[in-house]
């Protein structure tokens, strides 16, 4: 198989830049917390109920907003304060856990209000996660955002080993009150770094996207981008089959190992273990594999554990299965996020690495609730051993489905000349028919036609909403290609949007046109009639 690029050296440059390392440091503390309260959270829902389906729920309950929110989330991260709004998502998580801390330390708490108030951290997080992976670009150098990335996935991990099993030991020693305190405590934190960060206003500028605009951009460049729907694909499939052993695993922890609230965190403790481990062994795995290789050796892995914890292993056993888990896991999303990253432009990153969130957040939340009632049939270890089979099967079927390259140029090339007009034009103005006429010759016909056709991809991706091309019944050497935007403002940022990649595309169409003058285009607006 062909490797990917060893990491490159300097990973932990980054942390040179102070606002990078302070925020850094405060996002790992605040997952801390995070992991904290949701141990508490799926523990409790044990004590309350023995039902696989009400523990799968919890689960469900916390990826099923990222699952329908994430996009928006990920077009008002474009539109609004970054700063800002991620004070305002921090504050009402904190509310959250002090609601959960209230009624734990009552004796009121209930499955209802662990669903609840579970639904509305994952609002917060459906929120947040565009946001925070948006902002990397800000608080450093061009060339190091691809460490921060990586930097942002460490310490993911690292919160990952400690939060859980904190919150076991928090949960066993001192109750579900204490525990959802030091979740609350962890907000503080990561306030006030965001307090401390002074971040630039946004600068004013008459073509910035609105939200519906951007919304609806954002979604016309996914539904055009195959590239990116490869991505998806293996994801969905990936985490519907995997979801099953983190939607079981508080039940495998009690029923199956006989373990405590502290053994359940020392678990999750282990996968993040696992995953830190991994996140390392990624250069000499990269090294050995391709990026479609790396993603089956992810399946192969997570299938195994499943099957593994379906024989109900000694405690240890199953301590250094969730350690293969988290290698696996890290495996698999550092390969999906950085392929998805590696196709996307910087205009409508946040809001496509959205789509992918929804994707994988809804494979979850779909996969969690199928294989918490399939449970309620089968049992524990028969649904593991059914999950497990079938993401064998899937991680060899979608073998065949080979995720991008990306290694495409998407800087924007700024080669596109302004429109000619005969006056000012309103940017609200449209909707807006962009016309090309070609000449070309008749051996070349099939051949430029394939070539735009290809193209036209590219059209769509950046702001069309419609496209065609038609030939002229007088003169078959001539072929009018056409486009629709939306208004003239949208057209304008297609100039903005068009990549280097783009360029070469367009380049291999115009070969094709004869003539000493360049390809003659119109832009033809709605007809004013006031």
């Amino acid at each position: 198989m062909a490797a990917d690029t060893a990491r490159p050296p300097g990973a932990f440059a980054p942390l040179r830049q102070k606002v990078f390392a302070v925020l850094w440091v405060a996002t790992i503390v605040g997952n801390i917390g995070t992991f904290v309260r949701d141990v508490a959270s799926s523990w409790l829902v044990t004590d309350l109920s023995a039902a696989p389906a009400a523990v799968a729920l919890i689960q469900a309950a916390s990826t099923f907003p990222i699952f329908l929110l994430a996009i928006p989330a990920g077009v008002l991260s474009d539109i609004l304060d970054r700063r800002k709004f991620l004070i305002v998502i921090q504050l009402i998580l904190a509310t959250a856990s002090i609601s959960l801390l209230t009624l734990s330390a009552t004796g009121l708490q209930s499955i209802t209000s662990l669903v609840a108030f579970t639904f509305i951290g994952g609002i917060g997080a459906a929120l947040m996660a565009p946001t925070w992976q948006a902002i990397v670009p800000e608080l450093v150098t061009k060339a190091d955002v691809k460490g921060a990335i990586a930097l942002n996935s460490l310490g993911i991990n690292i919160s990952r080993a400690i939060g859980p099993a904190l919150g076991g030991v928090l949960l066993a020693t001192f109750g579900a009150a204490v525990t959802y305190g030091v979740d609350v405590i962890s907000y503080v934190f990561v306030i006030a770094a965001l307090l401390w960060w002074r971040r630039p206003a946004n600068s004013e500028d008459a073509l910035s996207e609105r939200f519906f605009g951007a919304f609806r951009a954002g979604l016309r460049y996914a539904k055009s981008s195959r590239e990116l729907h490869v991505v998806l694909v293996r994801a969905a499939v990936f985490f519907a089959f995997s979801s099953a052993v983190w939607a079981l695993l508080p039940l495998v922890a009690r029923n199956l190992l006989g373990g405590t609230a502290g053994f359940y965190g020392v678990l999750l403790g282990a996968v993040g273990a696992g995953a830190i481990g991994g996140a390392f062994l990624m250069p000499m795995l990269r090294a050995r594999f391709d990026v479609d290789g790396l993603m089956l050796l992810a399946a192969i892995a997570a299938a195994a554990v499943m099957a593994g914890l379906s024989l109900a292993p000694p405690q240890w056993v199953a301590i250094v299965l969730l350690l293969l888990l988290g290698a696996g896991w890290i495996t698999a999303l550092t390969t999906l996020n950085g392929t998805a990253q590696s196709v996307l432009p910087n205009w409508v990153r946040g809001r496509s690495l959205a789509i992918y969130l929804t994707v994988f957040n809804g494979a979850m939340t779909a996969g969690s609730l199928a294989w918490g009632t399939i449970a309620e049939a089968l049992g524990i270890s028969a649904t593991l051993l059914a999950a497990a089979a079938g993401l064998l099967v899937v991680g060899l079927v979608f073998h065949r489905l080979k995720l991008p390259k990306g290694e495409a140029d998407l800087v924007p090339s700024n080669h596109w000349p302004e429109p000619l007009t005969a006056g000012a034009v309103e940017n609200d103005r449209g909707p807006v028919l962009i016309t090309v006429e070609y000449r070309v010759d008749a051996a070349d016909r099939a051949a430029f036609l394939a070539a735009l056709d290809t193209f036209s991809s590219e059209r769509r991706r950046d702001g069309a909403y419609g496209w065609g091309v038609t030939e002229d019944a007088a003169d078959p050497e001539i072929f009018l290609e056409w486009f629709f935007v939306e208004s003239w403002a949208e057209h304008l940022r297609q100039h903005r949007r068009i990549s280097k990649a783009d360029a070469d595309l367009q380049a291999e169409v115009r070969k094709f046109h004869k003539g000493e003058d360049p390809p003659t285009v119109r832009h033809l607006l709605a007809a004013d009639r006031r």
